[in-house]
């Protein structure tokens, strides 16, 4: 995982952008991003999305069979502007894995 935040942040700062806060959980990831107002955001994020399914492509690239018709993405995403509360958002995002695993025990009953 720590590899594709490395990806992630130099897809990033190729975008003149720049991930402040981010956590990479089993299906999906939460980001907080600060990019220039020249892109919009669904430019920064569908880059980085695009050019970061390549990684895994050309590492199990060999296992082709196994991927046909998946994708490595979902083609949605969801954005939020921060303003007042960009702390909020920070600590959304460091506690999400703790959140889901909450959430999870409150469905097993």
């Amino acid at each position: 995982m720590a590899i594709l935040g490395e990806i992630f942040q130099r897809l990033a700062e190729q975008k003149q952008s720049r991930i402040e806060e981010a956590h990479l959980l089993l299906g999906h990831v939460h980001m907080m991003i600060a990019l220039p107002p020249k892109y919009a955001v669904s430019q920064v994020v569908g880059y980085i999305k695009g050019k970061s399914a390549i990684h895994p492509a050309r590492v199990y690239g060999e296992q082709k069979r196994k991927f046909v018709g998946q994708r490595f993405w979902a083609r949605a995403f969801f954005v939020s502007t921060v303003g007042r509360d960009e702390e909020a958002v920070r600590e959304y995002i460091r506690n999400q894995e703790q959140e889901d695993k909450r959430l999870d025990q409150l469905g097993l009953f």
